[in-house]
């Protein structure tokens, strides 16, 4: 009886399909459990299940009153870094939850007050971008939209290698393939978008990155303070 013929080394053999197919699996998984869960499509809902964070933004429009009106910063212990918005609490609710906490605050002025509330989460856009920074953009916001808001790519980019770090995890994206649905992801706040270098390692490109992320956490530093 003549044994079967296996392909591969006697340590190693070949892998089988269905360890293959687990592998992707384990892949798709891994990506929609890092950006499908935490972002929301623009559809009127809530802007990010994780609300507004200390270094956030809020834009209040109160309708015929330009002294409650404005861009306000998320103070470190939560609240509107405003002398007269500073014992409203905003963190760690949704924003329809922000929402009626800021109305209740200015029934103190107003009757019926009508306003416009809108958060603007905190991102770092570095790497290969013609204006690396701290930005203050809507939760809606897709990774492509937040390169282009920095100025868009540089000379030297290179679109296939983009990085984007969020909660201590790093996940990698080619923006030039037409059948990727990567641009679209929406951004989070406390979210890291890097665009590496066409032509050099990835390495190459780490020590500006990380300075301008040093910098712009002495920034923030001082913003909090």
């Amino acid at each position: 009886m003549r044994t079967p013929y296996h392909s591969g080394s006697p340590l190693r053999g070949p892998v089988h399909p269905i360890a293959r197919m687990n592998r992707r699996l384990h892949s798709v998984i891994a990506l929609i459990a890092l950006f499908a869960a935490p972002t929301l499509s623009a559809r009127g809902q809530d802007v990010a299940p994780q609300g507004l964070a200390p270094g956030d933004q809020i834009r209040i429009s109160v309708w015929k009153n330009p002294e409650l009106s404005g861009d306000f910063t998320i103070a470190a212990n939560g609240t509107i870094l405003h002398p007269l918005y500073r014992d409203v609490q905003v963190t760690g609710i949704p924003m329809s939850a922000v929402e009626d906490r800021i109305r209740t605050f200015l029934q103190k002025y107003q009757t019926n007050p009508q306003f416009v509330v809108q958060a603007l989460v905190r991102i770092i856009v570095g790497g290969e971008v013609r204006t690396p920074n701290v930005y203050s953009v809507p939760p809606e916001t897709t990774v492509a939209q937040a390169i282009a808001l920095a100025g868009g790519p540089t000379d030297r980019a290179s679109l296939g290698k983009v990085r984007v770090i969020r909660d201590r995890q790093e996940v990698r994206m080619d923006l030039t393939r037409a059948d990727s649905d990567a641009a679209l992801v929406q951004i989070r706040s406390g979210d890291q978008v890097l665009v590496g270098r066409a032509s050099q390692s990835l390495v190459n490109v780490v020590g500006p990155v990380t300075s301008s992320i040093a910098a712009v956490a002495a920034i923030l530093s001082i913003v909090l303070k």
